[in-house]
């Protein structure tokens, strides 16, 4: 039995998340943690809301809201909706807690001590309409790399590049609008980046199986130009961790606080010691330091793009830094952007479809299966409301649920609501079970390398060879001539439904626990043996004819949802 710690990308507080977001880091790992659960393996997946920095001052002022009531509020929000997406989180947590705070001022003592972190006395942006000095995502402006009009102070979300402020074209104020700026002279803290370049080019190589898109963001940030550069580490805020070294002051820092991409990806860590404060675990050492017991542990970081520089160069920078026994991310899964009807999702510019509205129209199984069968892995795609109804109509309801509905249905007509008894089986069964292992080894393959579109195809092609196969032997019509040729025929059919509950779990769990309840059990022992799994039901096994597994999206319907999401969320 493998350990397998899972991290997906913490979301910002900053306001319910898009469909973009969920398929970017959250869905893709709920999966993966689904999966390795269902294979027997013992599994800690962690996930918490990123609460520090500006966006979170933002919100909370457009809110009319305390910052820090603010922050609560929308952490059991986020957390509702993730439960309603089904999200398998071990524990959801906040960088704002306690442990978060005390790890975060351990490791830039820590880094201090190591000569790893240097004060700087810079100039920045200030804004005398604020009456204040203004952190990257204060500023907005042009992008000089790229042109995007949008552009934050930190980074720009169209070309991925890393920005200072002083960078921007034509900045302004995001509090206030004012193109009033000024610099003035500030000290601040500096992470030495370009002191760990070759460790961290070194280990970035030792990661062979890395998806192209993590390396080639990595490597670009550590060649293009100058090369990694040193980044600062505190900012002027209010709402953050207080800058100390470990339980001690700094001096000169007493009115800072640090940089939300020092403390937020940390949260990993001190998320697990919520965890266990918690009551849900008694050791999370085991997960995170070598020392206790982690060299067994798989690593496995689920992001966008946009999250890759920090996760593969800042975080670890702080964990090798350290020179302390911490685990480092032994896989990191990148994806690109899910567009919206021809232009981008955008959280802050309430474009597309977010993750409340989506479970108001529909159960959360069909909007996991279309994301992730659709999933932006190489390349950016998009989200139509055609393909969207599309998909559904053909993968969910035609091919899995319409299988699960012909076979009860026929069986209770012709035989009872029990396995009937049947013949034995001949040369198309025999197929039929080689199709099916060859096909499971298939799935199990692409869900190993965590190729998330190639799983949804294989899982996919599992349930077209029950279709295949029941309309090949069409027992509506052996009946007539062999009515226990007909009973082994839907004897199989009723084992394959059990089946694909269980291997179809990952993908759409509410959909599998529902045909298991209407097969009146509850085994989901992962099927190593094809065999034993399809015949698991023996004959007189009591079933339920189930409700309607998926139903159909109308036009209806999608006309109706591609008119309510053509503009803007307020």
């Amino acid at each position: 039995m493998t350990r397998h710690l899972i991290t997906s990308a913490i979301p910002y507080i900053n306001g319910i998340k898009h469909l973009g977001n969920l398929v970017g880091s959250q869905l893709p790992a709920d999966l993966y943690a689904r999966y390795q659960r269902a294979r027997g393996n013992e599994v800690l997946f962690l996930c918490a809301t990123d609460e520090h920095g500006t966006p979170a001052e933002l919100a909370a002022a457009k809110a009319g809201q305390p910052v820090a009531e603010y922050c609560a509020e929308m952490h059991k929000i986020q957390s509702e909706i993730a439960d309603g997406f089904r999200l398998s989180f071990d524990h959801f947590g906040r960088s704002s807690s306690e442990q978060n705070k005390a790890l975060t001022q351990h490791f830039a003592g820590v880094l201090a001590a190591n000569d790893l972190i240097r004060e700087v006395s810079e100039t920045q942006m200030y804004s005398p309409s604020d009456g204040r000095y203004l952190p990257d995502r204060y500023i907005e402006g042009t992008c000089p790399n790229c042109g995007f009009e949008s552009a934050r102070g930190d980074q720009c979300d169209n070309c991925t590049k890393q920005l200072d402020p002083v960078d921007l074209i034509n900045p302004y104020s995001t509090i206030s609008g004012a193109t009033d700026l000024e610099m003035r002279e500030t000290k601040h803290l500096y992470l030495r980046q370009s002191q760990m370049k070759d460790q961290l080019d070194a280990w970035i190589d030792s990661k062979a199986d890395w998806p192209v898109l993590t390396t080639s963001i990595a490597k670009k940030w550590l060649h293009d130009g100058d090369g990694l550069q040193d980044r600062g580490i505190t900012r002027d805020l209010e709402w953050g961790v207080p800058v100390k070294k470990g339980d001690a002051d700094w001096p000169g820092m007493e009115d800072k606080v640090f940089y939300v991409w020092f403390d937020a990806p940390i949260e990993y860590i001190a998320c697990s010691q919520e965890w266990v404060d918690a009551g849900k675990g008694d050791n999370w050492q085991r997960w995170w330091r070598t020392d206790a017991g982690a060299d067994d542990v798989r690593y496995t970081q689920f992001m966008g793009k946009d999250n890759v520089p920090f996760h593969t160069l800042s975080f670890p920078s702080t964990i090798l830094g350290s020179g302390e026994p911490w685990k480092l991310v032994d896989y990191i899964k990148s994806f690109n952007y899910l567009n919206y009807e021809g232009g981008q999702f955008s959280t802050s510019r309430g474009r597309g479809v977010f993750m409340d509205q989506a479970l108001e129209i529909l159960p959360a199984d069909y909007w996991r299966w279309w994301l992730l069968s659709h999933a932006p892995e190489s390349s950016d795609s998009e989200f139509t409301w055609e393909n969207f109804q599309s998909s559904v109509n053909k993968d969910l309801a035609d091919v899995l649920g319409n299988f699960a509905s012909r076979v009860t249905k026929f069986c209770r007509s012709k035989f009872s609501e029990a396995v009937p008894e049947g013949g034995e089986m001949g040369a198309r069964e025999a197929k039929l079970f080689a199709d099916i292992e060859a096909g499971l080894q298939d799935y199990e393959a692409q869900m190993e390398a965590m190729e998330v579109r190639k799983s949804a195809a294989a899982l996919r092609a599992l349930w077209v060879m029950g279709n295949e196969y029941l309309q090949e032997v069409a027992p509506w019509s052996t009946i007539k001539e062999d009515p226990a040729q007909a009973a082994l025929q839907i004897r199989l059919g009723l084992n394959l439904i059990r089946f694909y509950a269980v291997i179809s779990s990952p993908f759409i769990p509410d959909a599998s626990a529902s045909l298991l309840t209407s097969m009146q059990t509850q085994e989901q022992a992962w099927p190593d043996d094809v065999a034993m799994a399809l015949t698991a039901l023996p004959a007189g096994h009591a079933f339920t004819v189930p409700e309607v597994t998926f139903r159909k999206i109308t036009d209806a319907e999608r006309e109706d949802w591609q008119t309510r999401f053509a503009g803007i969320r307020t």
